[in-house]
């Protein structure tokens, strides 16, 4: 669990602002929708947000510029955007926990459409399921999954379903769509375990439940691109594991795991996973070793081979994703407060630094 966490757990929510927010674009960035960055943050630490942060950036450069912020969301330290892009949603990490909706106006302009509580504690994670018609939580401290379908305006309505893990210290670490569309799969750190469900009227009925090493922490999953395999970042003993996956009946088979690391590295515990869109390459955010591995992908996907650990640019890299393009990498350092943007060698997998942005405690950069 991140250090960040363990501050606002007993805090309780706040009311979420509903104004919306967006500055001039600059010209670079009006020529694509996708210049436009959205900044997750803890808001309830010091020296954090107050809200969801605004960024555009330039492809050719990688430089990233601030362009507002909408204040009043508490800590959404994760977010995410759905199919058509005018809906955005952030899960508010605190105690009790919740979820907020906003509407896109228009790439960078945002206004909050409402917020619901979700029955559980600490959310960390979230996602659209079912063709968009539920946002599903996982919450972190209270070891949950809850359920809340999505409005024709994208707004939230009240909670359908909350599924508590079974086991002595659940943690409900991440919630995410097969690429089927078929099944939901939710990774609990605590129980070192992979839930395969399906929804159905807003509720969820467990269909199997796959084990990874005793101690690994499971913490995300990424899936390849066809869908046959993915990849389970271990926080605990730094490990990423290869896991079959049946799409057919959404069984989830774990197989081999290594490290992330070099021997004889100080304590570490991966973040956040991701898959190259051509699938030839898997990244790891190390925090601890404040590096991002960099894996090859063997064909097919059943083998990974780690080709490196460059630096992350910062303290802490608690985030990474790629442009929609694949050329640029931004990783969030939650503790040295800078989002450090890489270019990305498409042949190699290589990582050159670009820039680096100042930004309040970030913890998650989601492209627009």
């Amino acid at each position: 669990m991140g250090t960040s966490r363990r501050r606002f757990l007993g805090l309780t929510a706040a009311a979420v602002g509903s104004a919306a927010v967006g500055m001039a674009t600059p010209a670079s960035a009006k020529c694509r929708a996708s210049s436009t960055l959205y900044l997750g943050t803890y808001t309830a630490s010091p020296g954090g947000g107050t809200g969801i942060g605004l960024a555009s950036y330039d492809v050719a450069s990688g430089q990233l510029t601030s362009t507002g912020v909408l204040a009043g969301v508490q800590n959404p330290s994760f977010l995410i955007l759905s199919r058509s892009g005018r809906s955005l949603y952030a899960v508010n990490e605190q105690a009790p926990g919740g979820v907020t909706a906003i509407a896109v106006d228009s790439p960078g302009k945002l206004r909050v459409l409402n917020r619901q509580p979700n029955g559980g504690s600490a959310p960390c994670h979230l996602d659209l399921v079912a063709n968009g018609k539920y946002l599903v939580s996982a919450n972190y401290s209270s070891g949950d999954l809850a359920v809340h379908p999505v409005r024709a305006d994208g707004s939230l309505g009240q909670q359908t379903d909350l599924v508590k893990h079974a086991g002595a210290a659940p943690h409900a670490h991440q919630v995410l769509q097969d690429p089927t569309g078929n099944y939901v799969l939710a990774v609990d750190l605590g129980t070192d375990s992979i839930y395969t469900y399906t929804i159905a009227n807003g509720k969820l009925t467990l269909r199997s439940q796959a084990k990874v090493k005793a101690g690994a922490g499971p913490r995300h999953l990424a899936f390849h691109p066809n869908g046959r395999y993915a990849y389970v970042a271990g926080e605990l003993d730094s490990t990423i594991t290869v896991c079959r996956y049946d799409g057919s009946t959404g069984k989830i088979t774990p197989g081999a795991a290594q490290s992330t690391i070099p021997a004889g590295s100080p304590a570490n515990y991966p973040g956040e996973v991701i898959v190259s869109p051509d699938g030839r390459f898997v990244y790891l955010t190390n925090r601890g070793h404040n590096s991002v591995a960099v894996f090859a992908v063997e064909p097919g996907g059943a083998y990974l081979r780690r080709i490196g650990t460059p630096s992350c640019g910062g303290d802490w890299p608690r985030h990474v994703t790629l442009d929609p393009t694949g050329q640029l990498m931004f990783v969030s350092n939650q503790k040295s407060n800078n989002i450090a943007t890489f270019q990305v060698d498409a042949r190699t997998g290589g990582l050159t630094p670009k820039t680096s942005f100042s930004a309040p405690i970030p913890v998650c950069v989601l492209p627009g």
